[in-house]
């Protein structure tokens, strides 16, 4: 069992958090949240990389000089893969590196991801995270407050929070997902979570983090 401090939007400690991360994952697979990173980040690659083929290189296909009596090591057209301007040998396509992991798996190394960062007291606790206008002011101070500035964080609320998320869009270092939206690269990535008591019940609770392979 795991005793977080609950903070409120000043940086005092206003209470306590009690928490078992084998409740949200009953042990961690470090291949599996793997896997399940590098399918995140192979699914973020482009794949829009591309050259030419000697076949797709313009100019003329005429052999440069005779095949024989010249002294030199015979040569096809200008497009040639050894000239300099011709199409390359093994040229780059355009490819898709996307693919999927299996659902439950997936969604199981979210939760995994959660519960290491809970075990690793990467989780700070806030009472509160609503805002009652939009202002980068607020959570810049906010973050300040909980000396998390300079600081790579995920906040995570209970729902979609569009205050929080205009509010925290121009901090370096800073992103906003709702609990549903988690996946195991937004979890592992920043240095902390930042999360609301509302966010971390609707985690414990089955969790729900909606995990998609996009």
């Amino acid at each position: 069992m795991v005793s977080l401090p609950v903070y409120d939007k000043t940086g005092k400690e206003v209470g306590t958090y009690e928490v078992d991360p084998a409740e949200i994952a009953p042990k961690i697979n470090r291949q599996l949240l793997h896997d399940a990173v590098v399918m995140y980040q192979a699914n973020r690659r482009l794949g829009t990389h591309k050259t030419k083929t000697r076949g797709e290189v313009a100019g003329s296909t005429k052999k440069l000089y005779r095949q024989k009596g010249t002294g030199h090591a015979r040569a096809g057209s200008r497009k040639s893969g050894t000239r300099r301007g011709g199409g390359h040998i093994h040229a780059k396509a355009n490819r898709d590196y996307s693919y999927r992991m299996n659902r439950k798996a997936v969604k199981l190394a979210t939760r995994m991801a959660i519960a290491g960062k809970i075990a690793d007291s990467q989780v700070v606790v806030v009472d509160d995270l609503s805002f009652p206008e939009v202002k980068t002011r607020q959570v810049a101070d906010l973050l300040k407050a909980l000396s998390l500035t300079g600081k790579t964080a995920l906040i995570t609320t209970e729902g979609l929070n569009r205050v929080v998320y205009r509010s925290s869009r121009n901090i370096p270092g800073v992103e906003v997902l709702p609990a549903s939206d988690l996946n195991a690269l937004s979890v592992l990535r920043p240095d902390c979570m930042l999360v609301s008591k509302a966010a971390l019940d609707q985690l414990r609770s089955g969790g729900k983090p909606e995990d998609s392979a996009a």
